[in-house]
């Protein structure tokens, strides 16, 4: 057996020292606020794996392939067993291409649920430990959801827990200018009545509260997805949004059309759009939060999901030029906090001993800090230390996850290309140029039937 982490602080000193100086661990055990002891205690009871190798395959190249594996090497610390991780930009067509061949690699990393669901469905992937899914419901922010997002149908049509979610993001994001809102004795809305309210007196003030743009080329439309799929969380229970995204109730079905109508009440007013209404379909997404930068000030508010500050001005220090807050419920719908997003999940190809040690060890809070602590990565595990994320943006997104009463994930991901990547799109485009939401949402409904 490989050296385990012992009680004594001079053993646990000295057996850092010795793995540093071979360059496995990127973290000296014992130091900084990661979560040692929970690791040391799995660590001391580990199974002796010596000899035995788990593969896991992705999408993750450089450079979090390098930062995935520095996780993996407290795994091969504690176990002895080698763990080797191989990223691919084509890990979705290649995974099918092994699993069918019987050389799949003993997990795989999937980017979406999509995939493993069909590949659950042909019986290409196996069940996780039993354990697992109490566990994710106990442990993980909104953990029902997480469940609900990974058990999928298997060859014989019963459901199975087959996904494990391991580094998410988060769309449910307004940002803003802090010195903005204080100028003007601004307070972050805690709830969409509040938002709804703020929005007004923005404009009663003369000022314009949004930026808002949905060019994105061939893609144009996009952005406006999200907010309607945000607002179909805070306006209707999930299983409703759930129904939705499978067309099990109509695209034109009265509650998203209000959704959408919603969505209209913050982008159709040129008073309350930077440049007006009719600027919102031909503005670039990459150019609207820009005119929060602006001096004086375009707009106040731009929401995005958490990647948007790689369009933001150089130079901007996030918690003091810019910052972001949940995109809020209402407070009268009671229908919790939830919040929309992506994000990756794990699942057993090819089971072992060693698999399924790896996979206990992914529960442990230290593989999600060691990730959190070198890239954007965000985990609902709640037993993470905030501190060990990489900067405050992370912690805040973090905190947003770990307080959600549901997740979901991006809906037009989840409907087919024809829809979610075609007429859901030009539809919210039609929207924002004039055309009402129930014209809109029945052209988008008839393009559905035409894929049946």
């Amino acid at each position: 057996m490989t050296p385990k982490l012992y009680a004594s602080a001079a053993a646990l000193a000295l057996m850092a020292s010795a793995a540093l100086a071979d360059g496995h661990l990127k973290f000296a055990p014992g130091e900084g606020a990661f979560s040692w002891d929970s690791y040391k205690t799995w660590a001391e009871n580990a199974p002796d794996l010596s000899g035995q190798t788990v593969t896991v395959a992705g999408p993750w190249l450089q450079p979090e392939d390098e930062v995935f594996r520095s996780v993996l090497a407290y795994f091969t610390h504690a176990t002895g067993a080698e763990a080797i991780y191989t990223g691919s930009d084509s890990f979705e067509q290649q995974i099918v291409i092994d699993a069918e061949a019987g050389s799949a690699p003993n997990i795989a990393v999937f980017p979406q649920p999509g995939l493993a669901a069909d590949m659950a469905a042909r019986g290409l992937l196996s069940p996780l430990p039993a354990s697992m899914a109490p566990w994710t419901v106990e442990n993980y922010g909104a953990g029902q959801s997480w469940v609900d997002l990974g058990t999928y149908a298997d060859k014989d049509g019963a459901d199975q827990h087959y996904g494990f979610f391991y580094n998410v993001n988060v769309k449910s994001l307004v940002w803003y200018i802090p010195e903005n809102f204080e100028d003007a004795e601004y307070e972050v809305p805690e709830t969409m009545e509040d938002l709804r309210a703020l929005t007004e007196q923005i404009v009663a003030d003369g000022e314009t509260p949004w930026c808002i743009g949905l060019g994105s080329g061939a893609a144009t439309g996009w952005p406006a997805t999200d907010w309607v799929e945000d607002i179909m969380l805070r306006t209707q229970p999930a299983d409703v949004y759930d129904a939705w995204t499978t067309n099990d109730i109509p695209f034109n079905d009265e509650r998203v059309v209000a959704a959408i109508e919603e969505f209209g009440w913050f982008v159709g007013d040129d008073a309350k759009v930077s440049g007006g209404a009719g600027a919102v379909a031909t503005t670039d997404f990459r150019d609207s939060p820009k005119g929060m930068f602006a001096a004086p000030a375009e707009c106040y508010m731009h929401r995005q999901a958490s990647f948007v500050p790689a369009f933001f001005p150089e130079g901007i220090e996030f918690g003091e030029d810019v910052d972001f807050f949940y995109f809020p419920s209402y407070a009268g719908k009671d229908l919790g906090n939830p919040v929309l997003g992506g994000g990756t999940l794990m699942a057993i190809t090819d089971p072992s001993d060693a698999t399924s040690a790896l996979m206990e060890f992914f529960q442990l809070p230290l593989a999600h800090e060691v990730f959190g602590a070198q890239s954007g990565f965000l985990t609902p595990l709640k037993s993470v230390n905030p501190e060990t994320y990489l900067n405050d943006a992370l912690r805040g997104q973090a905190d947003i996850l770990v307080n959600a009463t549901t997740f979901r994930f991006d809906g037009s991901d989840l409907m087919p290309g024809g829809v979610g990547a075609g007429s859901f799109w030009t539809g919210m485009v039609d929207f924002t140029s004039g055309k009402d939401a129930a014209t809109v949402a029945t052209e988008i409904q008839d393009s559905w039937d035409a894929l049946k």
